[in-house]
């Protein structure tokens, strides 16, 4: 029964994740291209200072629930559930040296900036917060997918 529980927040906590990931491809990333650089840069701003303050305790949640998770099922190394929970765990720590080692570091650039004083090549900071998130979506998704599969298919 514990292993469900564990389960059951990692998977909650994993859909958060993942559910930025999927707003993202279905419309999020078209708002940001079809916007002018004034209006990207108070969304992104708006946009980080909240992320900051809130996302982090969802990402601690994942962690450390993932983490529970693989240890409380290492002693089935070729169960479904460890492999599933292994590869989730492989994926958020993906997603976080994403975050650490690129997008945060762009969004501190972009949040120097003012919607009347920013560079002309802008949108080149825009892309490549684009190319790093859309590598944080594929960890999120695949993290996520291989988390159901092991609550659909590996939980006893």
């Amino acid at each position: 029964m514990i292993t469900k529980i564990i389960i059951f927040i990692t998977l909650l906590a994993y859909a958060i994740l993942a559910s930025q990931a999927f707003m993202y491809i279905l419309s999020l990333k078209q708002v940001q291209l079809s916007l002018n650089a004034s209006s990207y840069i108070e969304l992104r701003k708006l946009t980080d200072t909240f992320m900051r303050a809130n996302f982090k305790y969802v990402i601690y949640i994942a962690f450390f629930a993932n983490l529970l998770l693989v240890f409380s099922t290492i002693k089935t190394p070729k169960s479904l559930l460890f492999v599933s929970a292994t590869v989730g765990m492989i994926a958020l720590v993906i997603d976080i040296m994403l975050t650490l080692k690129g997008s945060l570091p762009i969004n501190d650039i972009i949040n120097s900036w003012s919607s009347n004083h920013f560079p002309t090549d802008w949108t080149t900071y825009r892309d490549s917060w684009f190319t790093i998130f859309q590598y944080r979506q594929i960890a999120n998704i695949l993290g996520f997918l291989s988390l159901l599969t092991a609550a659909v298919f590996g939980a006893k």
